[in-house]
Parts: C-alpha cells; structure tokens; sequence
C-alpha cells in the first residue's frame, strides 16, 4: 500500500526558513517524481517544486532561489527546504508523488501547514 507521510510544517517568521519531509512507503513500483503544491485560502493549488527519477528540478517562479527540493532515493524520502520565507508562502504543503506500477498513478500527502509571520 502507498502511503505518504509529511513532516516539518509549522509556525516561522519572516525570512526565516523550514525543511520539509515526505517519506513514500509501499513497495513494486518506480518513482517517476516527487514534489509540493501548496495551497493558501482563497487561492488555487499551486505547483512549488518537482523533482523527477532523473533528478531534473523544476520551481515556481515565487520560490526560486529561496526553496530547494532534493530526495534521498534509499529512503524513498523527498525534502523541501525553504529559505527567505515570506508571509505570503504561508499555505498547506501538500506533497505528491507519481508512480509507476506500471501504470503511472498519482498519490497525495494530507497536507501540513506553513505559516509565516510578518
């Protein structure tokens, strides 16, 4: 069984920075990429980072230089750390990933909340 766990939301203040973990558990299947979207009331769902099987990066606009994605493939885990932080990244951070097994199936995180003072 799939599962994602989170880890690392939580309460910072302006430029102040946080680390996110999503551990993937489960087993026969191939990760094809992993990441976050974010979501802030009233606002629509957003991509922040991916990061692929081939390890090829991709950010919002909103965060780059400030955010970085990486993932440690023996343990299945992706990581966001986020830099700089502004009140305006304040969201749940969902993470996400897409497998293959064969088919490619997408499976999502319950979400944990960030929120940045001002």
């Amino acid at each position: 069984q799939v599962q994602l766990v989170e880890s690392g939301g939580g309460l910072v203040q302006s430029g102040g920075a946080l680390k996110l973990s999503c551990a993937l558990s489960g087993s026969g299947f191939a990760i094809y990429a992993m990441g976050w979207y974010r979501q802030a009331p009233g606002k629509q769902r957003e991509l922040v980072a991916v990061i692929t099987g081939g390890r090829s990066t991709n950010y919002a606009d909103s965060v780059k230089g400030r955010f970085t994605i990486s993932r440690d493939n023996a343990k299945n885990t992706v990581y966001l750390q986020m830099n700089s932080l502004k009140p305006e990244d304040t969201a749940v951070y969902s993470c996400y990933t897409k497998i293959i097994a064969p088919s490619i199936t997408e499976y999502w995180g319950q979400g944990t909340q960030v929120t940045v003072s001002s």
